[in-house]
């Protein structure tokens, strides 16, 4: 009896040690966060619950914002359109830290080992690499090319090794830093990849690098397991012979599908997404779609890959099934369809619709709508389940 009344005691003074606004303890491999752009706020959301759980306002503009994870799931590093760095406790819902770092940005990244954040930026152009606990500047690289002129900086990812990749758009270069020890970088440089790469991405088992060309029909490639590093055209002229449409959103390189042996990659300009051999990375197929594709994203598992669209045909999203490379589903879940996020395990996919200022959440296997979160403004959506991913 005394040994129970001595627990009982030492739990009631924990209790009351406790503050008031202790975090509420949960797991976070079912959070993420929704981006609400017009009021500069982020929405957390559970993903088993279907349900919002906190918003965090004061984040300036969110117009282009994207969103990395600690390793531990617990925090949201938050990248502005002004250039706007913010550390976000997913479970306290409140800011940790944040700093403006530059004058308009574009994404960025956290190493494969969590210590470093690095910021992809417009103005002043470069990238600045920030540590992930205190985000104190570790290093700033500017981003001046063969010709001495200073550049945007764009398709920002992390690649293994501690490193970071990314795009020159104004020079036409791909460069890699690394930090393999102190915040000393080593920046090697791919010069001549042809005119305005504009995005890009790395494959899941980190090993190949692609950006598109908004200057001219084609697509780089950079093999990160051959030395010495280059980088070769793929795709050259694929709209030849056709007129080209206008661009109304540029399409984006960290949202196509690699699914089993294919890549499905939207055409700039064009009603359809090209499928590329993995292995030769070659035009094997194209898909015929509703719109100018923005973003691909495939499901768990590879068989589909959900598109969505641009401006004016932006009410509608796609489904392809990647064996026959055929469209299977079509459905227009509302006006501004802007982003699409799957469950870990793909059984569900979340869809922002901006001006419906809904979340919308989908059976990824039957397409029926399970459920709908109201949110101001809806963009982008990231799950935690990132944070184990190369290039997310």
């Amino acid at each position: 009896m005394r040994q129970w009344l001595a627990v009982i005691a030492v739990a009631v003074l924990i209790a009351a040690a406790a503050p008031a606004d202790a975090v509420e303890m949960r797991g976070t491999g079912t959070l993420g966060v929704v981006i609400e752009r017009a009021s500069g706020s982020v929405l957390i959301v559970d993903t088993t619950a279907r349900a919002a759980i906190g918003r965090v306002d004061n984040l300036g503009d969110l117009s282009h914002a994207s969103v990395v994870f600690s390793p531990d799931q617990r925090h949201a590093f938050v990248f502005g359109r002004d250039g706007g760095l913010s550390k976000i406790d997913l479970l306290a819902a409140a800011v940790t830290k944040r700093i403006v770092q530059g004058g308009n940005a574009i994404g960025g990244a956290i190493s494969d080992d969590g210590e470093l954040v690095a910021v992809s930026n417009y103005e002043p152009g470069g990238v600045r690499v920030f540590d992930a606990r205190t985000l104190s500047q570790v290093a700033d690289i500017p981003a001046l090319g063969t010709d001495g002129r200073a550049s945007k900086t764009v398709g920002l990812v992390d690649i293994p090794g501690r490193r970071f990749m990314y795009a020159l758009y104004d020079a036409g270069e791909i460069w890699v830093i690394g930090f393999p020890g102190g915040a000393t970088p080593r920046i090697d440089k791919l010069t001549g990849i042809g005119k305005l790469p504009y995005d890009g991405n790395v494959t899941p088992d980190g090993r190949h690098y692609l950006a598109g060309l908004f200057g001219e029909d084609g697509v780089v490639h950079v093999d990160l397991w051959q030395e010495p590093l280059r980088a070769r055209r793929i795709l050259d002229n694929y709209g030849r012979g056709e007129e080209r449409l206008p661009v109304y959103k540029m399409p984006h390189f960290e949202g196509w599908a690699a699914a089993g042996d294919l890549m499905l990659i939207p055409a700039i300009g064009r009603h359809e997404l090209i499928a590329i051999d993995k292995q030769e990375f070659r035009e094997v197929g194209r898909v015929a779609t509703y719109g100018q594709p923005v973003f691909a994203v495939v499901r768990p598992g590879g068989r589909h890959v959900w598109v969505n669209f641009a401006h004016p045909l932006n009410d509608t999203i796609d489904v392809v099934d990647t064996m026959t490379l055929k469209v299977v589903h079509r459905f227009k879940p509302g006006p501004a369809v802007l982003h699409m996020e799957f469950t870990p395990r793909g059984h569900e996919v979340w869809v922002s619709v901006r001006d419906a200022n809904k979340v919308q959440i989908y059976d990824a296997t039957t397409f029926a709508k399970k459920a709908e979160i109201e949110a101001k403004a809806p963009s982008g959506i990231f799950f935690t389940a990132r944070a184990t991913r190369i290039g997310q």
